[in-house]
């Protein structure tokens, strides 16, 4: 790669290396070069981004519940994500690659997403926190706007309260099924460590356990 590709991607990046080594090594694949490559700027990169994203998530959210935040984090720092925008950057342009991985397909995506996350933790180690944290506010902003409240159903968060504090799922048992066969009714039982057994009744044995794990969620205060 010449340093006319590599001053097109500072432009397209919005950012200028005082290192020019750093940005190389950070589009080295481990296939070009084995030893010089983008591995620990990639293992560092996934760091730095879960720090800014998760101080960004706290403030735009501030009153929102730790598991709502958790998933919105995990949405905006998984592999999806991370291709997403390594393709609007058209990254893979500028990849040192080894000639027997340029065709590979399947494994394009990962080695795309790694690269970004290397280029997150050269920006990082060339310009500093701040100059980083603007860098991945701009290119994760659209997805921070799209990160919509996450409705979690009665059943899922009693199980993540419960493999949180007593590392144990919670236990259901189905009780009965009465009436008319055109109209079933069902009822269920669901305790955890150290709770009462809970009843609940629905249309379905789904229903009648989501009906079970709200009440004993609301009995918990959880």
């Amino acid at each position: 790669m010449t340093k006319k590709n590599l001053k097109e991607l500072e432009l397209i990046i919005k950012y200028n290396f005082k290192n020019k080594h750093l940005l190389h090594k950070a589009l080295t694949h481990k296939s070009y070069d084995n030893k010089n490559n983008n591995e620990k700027l990639e293992f560092l990169g996934d760091r730095v981004l879960g720090l800014i994203i998760s101080k960004k998530l706290l403030e735009k959210y501030p009153n929102e519940k730790e598991g709502i935040i958790d998933k919105k984090y995990a949405n905006l720092v998984n592999k999806k994500t991370c291709i997403e925008i390594a393709k609007k950057i058209d990254l893979k342009k500028y990849i040192y690659l080894a000639p027997s991985h340029k065709n590979l397909e399947r494994s394009s995506d990962k080695i795309i997403s790694d690269c970004l996350e290397a280029i997150v933790g050269a920006i990082y180690l060339d310009g500093g926190l701040k100059t980083v944290e603007r860098f991945i506010l701009f290119y994760w902003e659209n997805y921070i706007d799209k990160s919509v409240i996450t409705i979690i159903d009665s059943k899922t968060k009693l199980q993540e309260y419960s493999l949180k504090k007593f590392k144990k799922l919670p236990k259901y048992t189905f009780f009965k099924k009465s009436g008319p066969q055109h109209k079933p009714i069902f009822r269920t039982e669901v305790e955890i460590t150290d709770s009462k057994k809970i009843t609940g009744i629905g249309t379905s044995k789904k229903n009648a356990q989501q009906n079970a794990a709200s009440k004993l969620i609301k009995i918990l205060n959880i």
